[in-house]
């Protein structure tokens, strides 16, 4: 199997996502359906109608996001052939993306993973109060000198690195003081640019310790079980398909840097060379362009994206 199946994070999502694919095909709005059950609200009204700032709030953008990746990825089922089991030699995701792929590889129930968001993301946004926090892209810098501005910048505060996006992109993430510091010596250091990011919370760095406490009090009333195909962990770079490491890495995830470049560099040393990417957006599919020389992204988010996604995954298995 020369294909992976990646799940988007925070960020790429967009009023009106998953529409299209709802009102097309029942499978993607029997989906739907089930978040806002789950949740006990229409999130699809907002996911639909907006507003963008009420969209892009934490508690709400994680699952909603996941619940246009389980959409999309319904639809590939049904009407283009596509199986986890079967077709991916790994799943992944970029931060709450994790989730998803974990839902998608059967570890944990939609109704589970709508309400583990909707608790991540409450948590993750009351961890640190408003403005204590920050984080900053740095791009045009390798991880090793990103890491290196961090620990400098760091005197005595919480600066670390959040994101290893690859393509020269790393993101920062900490106290602000600490974070302004690391913008101004990372640009003295040659970045390319250096800006803070606007963002609600300073993730995936040590200030979200009580977050990640709510999610393994959370974690560890749910059944996980072992997914069709190994998750390839964002803490670890690296394959996991035991259900208690699943759920301890989840928890690591929340305070630890996100290893997508190292994620993407080992599955394609494995033998991946499509990467497909479910759900809202493009992002994880510019990226993987970045890092693996040669492999490609196959972005699969509306109605359009069907048939070519069935024609990527044939080519996928003849290669």
């Amino acid at each position: 199997m020369t294909a992976a199946f990646t799940f988007p994070g925070q960020g790429s999502q967009a009023v009106g996502m998953g529409k299209a694919l709802a009102d097309a095909f029942p499978a993607a709005r029997a989906v739907f359906d089930e978040v806002d059950a789950a949740l006990g609200e229409k999130l699809t009204a907002i996911i639909w109608e907006g507003p963008a700032e009420t969209l892009q709030l934490t508690e709400n953008a994680q699952p909603a996001l996941m619940a246009v990746s389980m959409a999309t990825l319904r639809v590939l089922e049904t009407e283009a052939g596509f199986s986890v089991g079967r077709d991916a030699a790994f799943v992944a995701g970029h931060s709450l993306g994790e989730y998803s792929a974990l839902a998608a590889a059967g570890s944990l129930t939609i109704a589970d993973t709508a309400r583990l968001l909707r608790t991540r993301g409450l948590a993750m946004q009351k961890a640190v109060p408003v403005g204590v926090g920050a984080m900053a892209a740095l791009l045009g810098m390798d991880y090793e000198a990103a890491v290196a501005v961090a620990e400098e910048a760091a005197q005595g505060e919480v600066c670390q690195a959040a994101n290893d996006n690859g393509g020269g992109q790393v993101v920062v993430s900490g106290n602000k003081a600490a974070v302004d510091r690391a913008v101004e010596i990372a640009r003295a250091k040659g970045a390319k640019r250096a800006m803070l990011l606007p963002v609600s919370a300073p993730f995936h760095c040590q200030l979200m310790q009580p977050a990640a406490d709510v999610m393994a009090e959370a974690l560890s009333k749910v059944t996980i079980k072992a997914p069709a195909a190994p998750v390839v962990s964002n803490v670890l770079a690296a394959p996991i398909s035991d259900p208690d490491e699943i759920r301890r890495r989840l928890v690591e995830q929340v305070t630890g840097t996100v290893r997508w470049r190292e994620s993407i560099a080992y599955m394609a040393g494995q033998g991946v060379t499509r990467f497909f990417e479910i759900g809202a957006g493009k992002v994880l599919s510019g990226l993987v362009k970045r890092i693996a020389e040669g492999a490609v992204g196959v972005a699969v988010g509306g109605p359009a994206d069907i048939a070519a996604a069935k024609d990527a995954l044939a080519a996928a298995k003849t290669s």
